[in-house]
């Protein structure tokens, strides 16, 4: 058998004095917690980084800013023009399955106005005349160097076969009458700039040419009544 648990005690303050009373336990303090050092000095390095990382990169928007401002400043640059100078008709003519058949040789104008930067025409080129948005030919720049302050005209020959149905053929009819036939050139040419001798990124440029002719006839050099351009950059 256990034996039979001992008997409670009292507490008292009154009796302190007496030999068999017992002090009750101090109160407890809460002991203060101090944090490590190593985590106050970790934490000042992460926000040097910070500090660190942000500095360099508004340093580097400067330093580019200011090469930007320098290159527009020294050299100026100005886009490239271009223009049709004229197109002459090698063949226009309709063949008995009611297809036509299209010749053009179309003078192209390209101004380069830049007194320290030139221009490096690729070979990726093309050329497209459209009527009506029927594709009536198409052909190729041709690629070259235009240097500082240049014009060059180019002689571009472009041929096609297309569908010629009943409903281009009132419309050209028409147009014939009126003595006012509307095409539209499309020229896409891949460019890349060079600033001195140096070549740089290359970007693709888009012009798209509306003109009105006063012919289209193989024995007649057509007239340019009016012309339109729009031109377009890709990066």
């Amino acid at each position: 058998m256990h034996p039979p648990p001992p008997p409670y005690v009292m507490l008292s303050e009154n009796h302190g004095s007496h030999h068999g009373s017992v002090r009750p336990p101090p109160y407890r303090r809460n002991i203060p917690q101090y944090h490590s050092r190593n985590q106050k000095e970790g934490g000042g390095c992460c926000l040097k980084c910070i500090c660190c990382c942000y500095c360099f990169l508004f340093l580097l928007i400067l330093i580019l800013a200011g090469l930007a401002l320098y290159f527009y400043t020294v050299f100026k640059p100005q886009m490239p023009s271009y223009k049709v100078e004229g197109l002459d008709v090698k063949s226009f003519a309709v063949q008995p399955d009611f297809s036509l058949n299209t010749e053009f040789l179309v003078a192209v104008k390209a101004e380069n106005p830049n007194g320290h930067i030139g221009f490096i025409y690729g070979s990726q080129s093309n050329v497209t005349v459209f009527y009506t948005d029927s594709n009536l030919c198409s052909g190729q720049l041709p690629a070259f160097h235009q240097g500082h302050e240049n014009i060059t005209t180019m002689k571009v020959s472009l041929k096609g076969k297309s569908e010629f149905g009943s409903g281009l053929q009132q419309a050209l009819l028409e147009n014939r009458q009126s003595g006012r036939i509307p095409l539209l050139v499309k020229v896409r040419v891949p460019v890349s700039i060079v600033v001195g001798t140096i070549p740089m990124r290359q970007f693709v440029v888009f012009v798209n040419c509306s003109l009105v002719l006063d012919s289209l006839s193989p024995n007649k050099k057509p007239g340019i009544i009016s012309s339109d351009y729009k031109v377009a950059v890709s990066f």
